[in-house]
């Protein structure tokens, strides 16, 4: 049967995702995803309403899921989520490394904090979930990690140097964990969006006719949103992404090829 064959390639049940940034945007669109197919689902922030008005959303879809507040910046808290996360559901089948900051100021404004900060969150952080989940997924055989870059990961994007820098890190962690766990079930990849309209975009979305001119700069005519990375997320989970790792692979309606 052809529910059967999708199952197969897509469902995940049994498995247990990992989700920071996951209570808004990108983030928890991908968590929703994950979870509708089947998946457990742990989600990361730092906003305590925000994460219980995502973990109402997935567990109205009947979706096992709970929540952990933390700041990614701190070491500290990151040493916390790996303890934690397992103790709801069981081992972390699947890390979605989502949360990000932004500070947008032309590059020479940028100061030493903006800098170390920017870091912390968007490169340390899912290195380190990355070093602690990725060795447990290889000893079982089998994980994902999906890592979610930037237009900045591949060019250059207005005001957002530090930014820039971190998620060309990700790519290159991405591939790095690929060399390092393919070979033993885990692939890991890079999702690249495009323009997309969430919270962490509203201060771009505010400079007057920019929303509409990168729309235009889009082959499919429009921004993205966050219902766009629901597809991606499950693939790159599920048997059908068994064959994907090390890749960057953008979403972003033919953003990047012009």
């Amino acid at each position: 049967m052809p529910s059967a064959y999708l199952e197969d390639l897509f469902g995940l049940n049994d498995r247990v995702a990992l989700v920071t940034g996951g209570s808004s945007g990108i983030g928890r669109a991908m968590a929703e995803a994950l979870g509708r197919a089947g998946a457990a689902v742990v989600v990361v922030a730092r906003r305590r309403p925000e994460l219980a008005d995502a973990v109402r959303l997935l567990r109205a879809h009947g979706i096992r899921a709970d929540s952990i507040s933390a700041d990614l910046a701190d070491p500290g808290d990151v040493t916390r989520v790996c303890r934690r996360a397992p103790t709801f559901f069981g081992d972390i089948d699947i890390l979605v490394n989502s949360a990000a900051n932004n500070i947008r100021r032309p590059m020479a404004d940028l100061t030493p904090g903006d800098y170390a900060q920017t870091i912390a969150v968007n490169l340390t952080a899912p290195y380190l979930l990355g070093q602690h989940f990725g060795p447990r997924m290889a000893r079982r055989g089998w994980g994902r990690i999906i890592n979610v870059g930037s237009q900045q990961s591949i060019s250059a994007f207005g005001d957002s140097g530090a930014y820039g820098i971190s998620k060309a890190g990700v790519t290159g962690l991405s591939r790095s964990q690929a060399e390092a766990w393919s070979a033993r079930g885990v692939c890991c990849n890079t999702v690249v969006p495009g323009f997309v309209l969430t919270p962490l975009t509203e201060p771009a979305q505010a400079v007057p006719g920019r929303v509409e001119a990168l729309a235009a700069r889009s082959m499919t005519g429009r921004n993205g949103v966050p219902a766009d990375f629901a597809g991606i997320a499950v693939l790159l989970a599920g048997r059908a992404g068994a064959y994907l790792t090390g890749q960057t692979i953008c979403v972003d309606g033919g953003f990047s090829v012009h």
